[in-house]
């Protein structure tokens, strides 16, 4: 296997993601675990918790092929995510914008999707820690939803942000 330093895409058994992510970091390797808050209603009370945004993923900033092997010995760690015979790597600018996102107070719903979203019109954010990035938006329940592609990952963010925030992106003239 050709090594290559960078962020990789640990998927762990379900419900270990936490267990995972305290384990890796007790072996001295960076891991990050996006998590959102979500209210979850009981019959006698509600209660505000943190949950995966990505389930059953861990990313982890590996740096020799010797972290590869001990990130995956880790107790719940069961592979790493792999398109055909590449593994799935994200990159510290994909990472950052993630942190950005699960840390950014103007946006209340966060959900991801791995179906790719339907055609529609493409918008470009411009302000707060998504500004510059193109999305996809989707009209439903009277929000506009905006859908983010995180290629490397091939998973999609959606999350509800007020149109104004939006704008419109120039067409391409064709010559």
């Amino acid at each position: 296997m050709k090594f290559d330093c960078g962020w990789y895409v640990l998927y762990v058994k379900s419900c270990w993601e936490k267990k995972v992510h305290e384990s890796l970091k007790e072996i001295s390797l960076e891991s990050f675990l996006p998590q959102v808050k979500t209210i979850r209603q009981w019959s006698d009370r509600k209660k505000t918790i943190l949950k995966p945004l990505f389930p059953s993923y861990v990313f982890v900033n590996i740096n020799s092929s010797l972290e590869f092997h001990q990130a995956l010995s880790v107790n719940g760690a069961c592979a790493y995510i792999r398109f055909g015979k590449d593994y799935a790597r994200v990159n510290e600018k994909e990472i950052t914008q993630i942190k950005l996102l699960i840390g950014d107070e103007n946006i209340s719903e966060i959900e991801t999707d791995s179906k790719l979203p339907k055609v529609g019109e493409i918008r470009r954010i411009s302000y707060g820690s998504l500004n510059g990035l193109n999305c996809e938006i989707i009209k439903a329940d009277n929000h506009n939803k905006l859908i983010v592609r995180i290629d490397s990952l091939r998973q999609n963010i959606t999350a509800v942000i007020p149109s104004h925030l939006l704008e419109q992106i120039q067409k391409k003239k064709l010559c």
